[in-house]
């Protein structure tokens, strides 16, 4: 079933429930979030979401996100690193990741809010464990590098013809003063540069611009992508997830700061083209949870 067709046709919608991210305070927007996770979980388990391989469960709950508000920085707070949650409002990556989440929860069988904020913990962190603000996977290739290791998702892009990408990630180190942990806690900024030291020793892959086109047939919806770019100091500026339409054309569904909501884009091929920026792709393939 297209996305089209889903959602011109289903009666529900998760933007029923959106508001502006910025204009909630913290108890409006857990009890919206807790409101969104129980749509979700009810639409999910009367459909048996759970039967369909994960990335189509990944297809089904990103469509329901469709219109939700752009909002940078939920993960962000003062004091202490702890695991946030909001559905009210997302980006890029809180996109993908609740999404993710979400569907690996509803093939274990666990649909309380507590199981998503623990599969939450264990995807966002590096081995799974939340320690401090240096202990969450702040680069996406060092995402995908240690939920590769966790068997959260296969890295595919060099079986899908991917070459060689030179990642040199510096971003966080040299910039501090953007991040607010770093500048509440300082101490932090050392651990972060010997982080960032080991992932540019890593052997990392991209599909190029060109070469994006030529896999599209080997895409499946819910492949989680990371978009290679070309400003310093970052290795991708962007992700998103794939999604196959009804035409059997395979588009870009993400948390758009330049749509201010979660939008159902152009083929993947033509949006990379349209940011001067984006060099290319890496394809990270969310795997079967294991029965528990």
């Amino acid at each position: 079933m297209g996305a089209s067709f889903f959602l011109k046709n289903e009666p529900f919608y998760l933007n029923h429930w959106r508001h502006n991210g910025n204009s909630l305070n913290d108890q409006e927007k857990e009890a919206k979030t807790r409101e969104v996770f129980s749509r979700i979980i009810q639409k999910a388990l009367k459909e048996d979401w759970a039967s369909l391989p994960i990335g189509e469960c990944m297809g089904k709950i990103a469509t329901l996100f469709v219109g939700t508000d752009y909002v940078g920085g939920t993960l962000e707070g003062k004091g202490p690193e702890i695991c946030r949650v909001d559905l009210t409002g997302l980006d890029c990556v809180t996109f993908f990741e609740n999404v993710l989440c979400l569907a690996r929860i509803l093939k274990k069988g666990k649909t309380s809010f507590e199981d998503l904020l623990a599969e939450l913990t264990f995807t966002r962190y590096r081995k799974g464990i939340l320690t401090d603000y240096t202990s969450r996977l702040h680069y996406t290739s060092d995402w995908i590098q240690d939920n590769e290791e966790k068997r959260v998702v296969k890295n595919v892009t060099k079986e899908l013809g991917g070459e060689d990408y030179t990642v040199r990630v510096s971003f966080m180190s040299e910039n501090p003063g953007y991040y607010q942990a770093l500048r509440e806690f300082p101490e932090f900024i050392g651990t972060i540069a010997g982080i960032e030291q080991e992932i540019n020793k890593r052997k990392h892959w991209y599909i190029p611009q060109s070469k994006i086109r030529s896999v599209h047939k080997r895409l499946q919806t819910g492949d989680i992508i990371a978009v290679a770019t070309e400003k310093e100091g970052l290795d991708y500026s962007h992700t998103g997830l794939t999604f196959r339409d009804e035409k059997d054309k395979i588009r870009f569904l993400h948390a758009s700061s330049a749509k201010k909501e979660v939008f159902l884009d152009m083929q993947l091929h033509k949006y990379i083209k349209s940011v001067k920026t984006h060099t290319g792709i890496t394809v990270a393939r969310p795997l079967e949870v294991n029965e528990i």
